[in-house]
């Protein structure tokens, strides 16, 4: 700690010590002595000031938090049996977040697994998990004739099977090349619905597609843990009768394997909802039933008539939506989104249903009612023309300027800002990476940036092999996430005053910055702090930057939680009030 300078009392005058000038001496020295005392861990010549954190451990131990029964290990808050036993089972109510209350809230750690092994390093994790850190043997016994998962000894195995992969995972995406330019750098982004144990999102890697792969809790309490125990993104979601968490226009495929959702109920509500999230030109692509039901309704187990009729209303849903059908065989097929409304306009105000949306909130999707209408597209100027004007491909696309901040620059940032913000975030993602030394081994796999602005985090982060979960705060005011998507990441909206739909022990590396600026005048942070507690993995890291005040008290709340803190100056400098914490799991 750096010393500090008082002035020798003897040395001043008498006459100087009179009065309101001796008073004023004496303040100066109180408060001195009074923010040493509060603020023991900061220094101005050492960057690493965690030796100076907190009281003692004597005095600690009383104020740990406890950690939950045996039966949180696996808890996820809003996706509890118990709590969505509450709900009606109609259009899957169920299964959509249903958070507990205030006073519901588990003011607990979430325990480990016994026999729990760190996930094997990246590549591998695709290939295998162990079965201790996702003991559900049960979907490896339903699925067993199709392959999905299967159970060797102490591990499970990824063979790549699939309800509709009869000849495996590379054989149904390869499959799928002949008919959709998987190579050419246009497809980037994917939605799977329904996604298993997200073999597909696996497969797509080869070709440089990012997946986001949802599918709700089941009974088989496995798809979606497995998929990010493989180090694969992944959320727990459902098409029920609220709005995916993601923008307009974000993905450019949107893919079904036999999802088991009713396309064609509610008035189409959820084939609306795919033609709200694909982007102009996206690909939306179905397997398995009503496809080609002609050579595939025995193994279907229902009346062929049936599967005619959902064809036929399927088809002509799509025609609608002015979406191209583009291939059909064996049982897969694909539609194309139009690049534009421009032909689709008068086409559409023909028809009953589907008419255009009257309201302009397309982007909003956090607990916002799904409605059965088609959101127009961006004006354009000719028929050949993109809405909202076209992405570059991939990987050019990630550090240039987007569409939304060159065309519609609607939150006010230019390509000029964009460009410095890219500028900012490679700094200072290298000047974690000296504390972060596990950012390039593969030991870090499943990112999350719970702040994540315009994906610059993120885009720096390209370097290692990891991806990275965009959270964008759904009040956060601007409509970054569409800027994300389009820099061909992905993420989601959320609230943070609520847990995130995902399963204990997700993620390797938290970063979170300015998240607890934001919230702390909007919920209590101990339960955002306690919930990044629930998502990490055992020897994962939590970096947080934020303003020194902000700092103090968060530190005290990971103390009371046995996390190891390191508080590092942030790369400007010592004299800058923004401080980077470094926060290991060690427990």
């Amino acid at each position: 700690m750096a010393p500090t300078t008082f002035f020798p009392l003897q040395t001043l005058s008498s006459k100087s010590l009179n009065g309101p000038i001796l008073k004023f001496f004496l303040t100066v020295i109180f408060l001195t002595l009074f923010y040493l005392i509060s603020h023991p861990f900061i220094s101005k010549n050492n960057s690493d000031n965690s030796h100076l954190f907190g009281p003692q451990e004597s005095a600690r131990k009383s104020q740990f938090f406890e950690f939950c029964t045996g039966n949180f290990t696996n808890y996820c808050p809003c996706e509890d049996p118990l709590l969505q036993r509450r709900f009606p089972k109609k259009q899957l109510f169920r299964k959509e977040r249903h958070c507990p209350g205030k006073s519901e809230r588990q003011r607990c750690l979430t325990p480990v697994p016994d026999g729990y092994r760190n996930p094997f390093p990246w590549p591998q994790s695709r290939d295998y998990a162990w079965f201790n850190n996702a003991p559900f043997p049960k979907l490896a016994e339903y699925k067993k004739s199709q392959n999905w998962v299967r159970l060797e000894g102490d591990r499970f195995v990824f063979p790549g099977g699939g309800t509709s992969f009869p000849d495996g995972v590379k054989g149904y995406v390869d499959g799928l090349r002949h008919v959709l330019p998987l190579e050419s750098g246009n497809i980037r982004t994917a939605l799977d619905v329904g996604c298993g144990v997200a073999s597909f999102g696996a497969s797509l890697l080869d070709h440089n597609v990012l997946t986001m792969s949802i599918a709700p809790s089941d009974e088989h309490i496995g798809q979606v843990l497995f998929a990010l125990e493989r180090g694969l993104p992944a959320m727990l979601g459902v098409l029920s009768i609220h709005r995916l968490p993601f923008p307009s226009r974000a993905f450019d495929m949107a893919h079904c394997s036999r999802c088991l959702v009713p396309w064609t109920d509610y008035d189409g509500l959820y084939l609306l909802e795919m033609d709200r999230v694909l982007r102009p030109g996206g690909y939306w692509v179905l397997s398995g039933p009503p496809i080609n039901w002609r050579l595939n309704y025995k193994g279907w187990e229902k009346e062929p008539t049936f599967f005619e009729r959902e064809q036929t209303i399927l088809e002509d849903l799509a025609r609608r939506l002015c979406w191209q059908k583009i291939a059909e065989r064996q049982n897969i097929a694909v539609w194309q989104k139009p690049i534009n409304h421009l032909n689709c306009i008068p086409q559409i105000k023909t028809w009953e249903s589907p008419n255009f949306c009257n309201s302009s909130d397309a982007d909003v999707a956090w607990y916002t009612k799904m409605i059965a209408c088609i959101f127009p597209l961006p004006d354009v100027n000719n028929i050949h023309q993109t809405s909202g004007g076209a992405l570059e491909k991939w990987p050019q696309r990630l550090n240039t300027a987007p569409p939304r901040i060159r065309n519609e620059n609607s939150d006010g940032i230019t390509v000029s800002i964009f460009d410095e913000d890219n500028q900012t975030w490679k700094r200072r993602v290298s000047y974690y990476g000296l504390a972060l030394e596990s950012l390039s081994s593969g030991k870090f796999r499943n990112v999350m940036d719970m702040n994540a602005g315009y994906g610059g985090f993120a885009a720096a982060m390209a370097k290692f092999p990891v991806w990275v979960m965009n959270v964008v705060p759904f009040d956060a005011g601007n409509s970054s996430l569409g800027v994300i998507y389009e820099r061909g990441l992905i993420g989601a909206y959320m609230d943070w005053c609520e847990p995130f739909s995902t399963y204990p022990r997700s993620y390797d590396l938290i970063h979170a910055f300015g998240i607890f600026s934001m919230y702390m005048n909007k919920c209590d942070v101990t339960d955002i702090l306690l919930e990044m507690h629930r998502i990490l993995r055992p020897e994962g890291a939590v970096v947080i930057r934020d303003h020194i005040d902000v700092i103090v008290k968060v530190k005290g709340i990971i103390d009371q939680m046995r996390w190891r803190g390191k508080l590092l100056d942030s790369e400007i400098g010592p004299s800058h009030q923004e401080k980077v914490l470094i926060v290991h799991n060690s427990v």
